[in-house]
């Protein structure tokens, strides 16, 4: 009840707004978002591929959930054992994103978090999970950000679940070109080597969940379950905010 109350103070004190569309905060809100944008966060439904979580067309609405493997999983498996997105990465989604990683607004990991948790605990077996290693960033690039939004999206996961957090089980031990514009060859080329297990303790023997904002072609997460299997992981899957289709 307390909480409400001050909820409501602030509110009458400084009128919330959303960051994306700018509207008043309402009902059916999940701040910093308004109702509206929260229910246009285009969720991932089934079927989709076991293995990367690649949405099929749907033809049967009373079909399995999952399908698959799609037919790049079949020509090269991932190192993960699985991947689950919330959201498709659709405009709102990609505003939203793009807002939290390039705009500062470290607010919208909450309601995206809570999103991915909420996906999550339907698609994911979450009591086998023993924890969540964020994707890291380069640290001259996270310096320069001031965050890194994987780890405020773990967090939020972690804080819904339960599960704890290994932040710095994983780091990017060299700096890599942007992967907006490159194929799925030169993304896999792109983050070859790039990343190091740095306290094997923490993921030796475990079930880890890689956290990331998107999925894309799968590059970089599968070249991060790559080094933590060879660290001694005993299986790694993967939970993003949005997947491009």
């Amino acid at each position: 009840m307390w909480r409400e109350w001050a909820l409501a103070l602030v509110d009458l004190l400084l009128p919330p707004f959303c960051p994306l569309c700018r509207a008043r905060l309402d009902e059916g809100r999940r701040d910093p978002l308004c109702g509206s944008c929260w229910d246009r966060l285009e969720r991932l439904s089934p079927p989709y591929c076991r293995t990367c979580g690649r949405p099929f067309p749907r033809f049967d609405p009373g079909g399995a959930p999952e399908a698959g493997p799609c037919e790049p999983c079949r020509r090269r498996r991932p190192r993960f054992s699985y991947a689950r997105a919330a959201t498709l990465y659709g405009e709102r989604v990609r505003e939203a994103v793009h807002a939290l990683k390039f705009q500062g607004k470290t607010a919208l990991a909450r309601p995206l978090g809570d999103l991915m948790a909420e996906v999550g605990s339907m698609v994911l077996p979450v009591a086998a999970v023993d924890c969540l290693v964020p994707v890291p960033l380069h640290p001259s690039r996270e310096a320069e950000r001031g965050f890194n939004q994987s780890v405020l999206l773990a967090r939020r996961v972690s804080r819904r679940w339960g599960v704890p957090v290994e932040p710095r089980a994983l780091r990017r031990r060299r700096s890599t070109p942007s992967q907006t514009d490159l194929d799925a060859e030169e993304r896999r080329a792109n983050v070859k080597d790039a990343f190091q297990v740095c306290r094997s303790r923490a993921v030796d023997g475990r079930h880890v969940l890689l956290i990331d904002d998107v999925f894309t072609t799968g590059a970089t997460v599968s070249e991060c379950a790559r080094v933590l299997l060879e660290a001694g992981a005993r299986t790694v899957g993967v939970l993003t905010v949005a997947r491009v289709a």
